[in-house]
């Protein structure tokens, strides 16, 4: 089948670009960066395409908004290179990063929901002056070593004031929301530096209330990207099977 797709009439590089909405300057570049199969030579020397031209770029147009242009050009090109199985390796390094993101979106609101269901501190001896409270007691509420806290801090993550008595570290309402919030992030396995912009939103809302929508539009995104993965491929597949 593939050989009479690649056999048939012969189309210009107008002939592919209209379908799509592109320029005949972007057909010729991506068969310069592999997207496309070489292209054939009229007698004229002008380039001239086929039906299987035309089945690539549609592939690859549709791989785009689920796995990023840069990815879809290299699985194409591995295709149109003879190396199908390097092809799929590279799709399934998309789909193990699309899970990883689910993965990051699902630890971030477990432990918002965390936040939500945590009791407010009260004020008492493990209080400042401030009504703030101090490291030690913090770190205990969460089962972990002021050292740990002192890193965070280190990192940028928390910014604790000093008890104007003692010169203790003393921890405000936010900033146990934070520590919180960071301690759950950590427990699902994630970098401090991958923590930090969630950190910084979070201040920059006020709270975390504020992120549900974000996390709403986070996830109609990630279920976009799935769905787009799901069209990629069977637009590929059949490129597949048009080579033979």
């Amino acid at each position: 089948m593939g050989r009479n797709l690649q056999s048939s009439e012969r189309l210009r590089p107008v002939d592919l670009a209209r379908g799509h909405g592109l320029s005949t300057q972007a057909v010729r570049n991506y068969e310069e960066a592999g997207v496309l199969p070489p292209a054939g030579r009229a007698p004229n020397g002008y380039r001239t395409y086929t039906p299987l031209h035309a089945v690539a770029l549609r592939a690859f147009l549709a791989l785009v908004p689920g796995h990023g242009h840069r990815t879809a050009t290299l699985i194409m090109r591995a295709v149109n290179e003879g190396a199908a199985g390097h092809a799929l390796h590279l799709i399934d390094e998309s789909h193990a990063q699309l899970l990883d993101d689910r993965r990051t979106l699902q630890a971030v609101e477990s432990a918002l929901r965390e936040l939500e269901s945590a009791p407010a501190s009260e004020p008492g001896a493990d209080t400042g002056a401030s009504g703030g409270v101090f490291i030690g007691p913090l770190a205990g509420k969460l089962g972990i070593r002021p050292a740990t806290l002192r890193k965070w801090e280190g990192a940028g993550l928390l910014s604790p004031d000093r008890d104007p008595l003692t010169g203790y570290r003393v921890y405000d309402g936010a900033d146990v929301r934070d520590a919180r919030l960071i301690h759950q992030l950590r427990r699902g396995g994630y970098l401090l530096e991958q923590i930090a912009p969630l950190i910084a939103q979070v201040r920059a809302a006020g709270g975390p209330e504020p992120l549900e929508a974000a996390l709403g539009d986070w996830r109609a995104r990630l279920s976009a990207r799935g769905r787009s993965m799901l069209t990629g491929a069977a637009e590929l597949d059949g490129y597949l099977r048009e080579r033979g």
